[in-house]
């Protein structure tokens, strides 16, 4: 590595203190890639382009004295909390990432370098340039195919989780508890019988309303599931085409044990909530991404039953998105956007709640086998 170029003008420079070799160790330019800024364990993501080649870079921050970020995306120094701020440094240093899944079609960006701050002790990680099809314009049996590639990785861990301190632990408790539904504050009958929420037909509101106020015993039961290595984040903007068949699976922050179909079915929702993906295509969505897990599992030597898997996917889905209708419902009382700023594509919460009625339906449908 070579210090950064202290010459380049400050809008083009991330701040960095080391370029790879693998790039020329030197920036030409820099581009800022979209992300959740509010997340307080990133300081920025970026492509790099260096004399000889482009490289990823984003910086791993720890938390700071003054709290940055969102008050729901909040970091800890603490290993096995969902946020840890130097998880994904690890994930790729220890060779986990790599390892996770391989064989499988599904790979990771070559580590390309690591280097810690002087003063602050953030740690740049650079990593190679991934070029491919975004996951967010595949199409749907694209998506299918990848959850045949994670059914079948996540067969051989399924019951023995690598036994190391860095990884999450109750992921989805500890997020449920200080993330995204902490912005509910809906609570009673004036809320969920307003006229915005009659887009609801009343017993998928019943069902709504009825998975919010028991969301502790889904989770629960998404807890009772046999346990795998899950990396918790997938969604189609961490997914690239590696070739015709291959699957780039990047951002290892909040890898660790969590449920068989947890991210299944993460992808489900995740793949249109903020309007990446269109909405309507949920349906084929879930169809494809739940069969192509469950034969993915098989062909990973998974030898249980099928049935308490795909239940596994809709219980999963509803206790981490029993707070999602309410927040919605409650963005659209207020007048409020929804979403993640960087991501979202609704104007209005009023908008948001027309255009994702389907999942809003499916997550009703799934709060049965997770109540019931």
């Amino acid at each position: 590595m070579h210090p950064a170029d202290q010459d380049q003008p400050a809008a083009t420079r991330p701040p960095c203190h080391a370029v790879p070799v693998a790039i020329g160790g030197r920036i030409d330019s820099a581009q800022p890639l979209r992300h959740n800024t509010g997340n307080a364990a990133t300081g920025g993501i970026w492509r790099v382009h260096g004399p000889t080649g482009t490289a990823i870079l984003k910086i791993a921050r720890p938390p700071a004295a003054v709290p940055t970020g969102s008050p729901s995306w909040q970091t800890s120094r603490e290993p096995a909390h969902w946020n840890y701020w130097r998880r994904e440094v690890l994930a790729y240093q220890t060779g986990l990432a790599a390892r996770a899944y391989a064989g499988t079609g599904i790979v990771v960006p070559d580590l390309l370098a690591t280097h810690e701050h002087p003063g602050t002790g953030a740690v740049d990680l650079w990593l190679a340039d991934a070029p491919g099809e975004p996951g967010t314009a595949w199409p749907v049996p694209r998506l299918g195919r990848f959850a045949h590639q994670l059914g079948t990785g996540q067969a051989r861990w399924a019951g023995r989780v690598p036994d190391l301190p860095w990884l999450s632990r109750d992921w989805l408790g500890q997020y449920l508890r200080d993330g995204p539904a902490r912005t509910v504050w809906i609570t009673g009958d004036e809320h969920w019988d307003h006229p915005l929420a009659r887009i609801w037909p009343a017993p998928v509101r019943h069902r709504l309303r009825r998975l919010w106020t028991h969301r502790h015993t889904a989770l629960d039961r998404a807890r009772a599931g046999t346990r795998t290595l899950c990396h918790l984040d997938v969604w189609p903007t961490n997914l690239i085409a590696a070739g015709p068949t291959g699957t780039v699976l990047l951002d290892w922050s909040f890898t660790g044990t969590g449920g068989l179909g947890e991210d299944a079915a993460n992808l489900i929702v995740d793949s249109v909530t903020d309007g990446l993906m269109d909405a309507t295509l949920l349906p084929d969505i879930a169809t494809a991404v739940t069969d192509g897990y469950l034969a993915g599992l098989r062909a990973g030597g998974w030898s249980g039953a099928t049935d308490p898997v795909r239940r596994a996917v809709a219980v999963a889905g509803a206790a981490k998105y029993a707070w999602f209708a309410p927040a919605l419902l409650g963005r659209a009382l207020r007048g409020s956007p929804t979403g993640h700023l960087q991501y979202g594509q609704d104007r209005t919460g009023e908008q948001a709640l027309h255009r994702l009625r389907g999942l809003a339906e499916l997550l009703a449908r799934w709060a049965v086998p997770a109540l019931d």
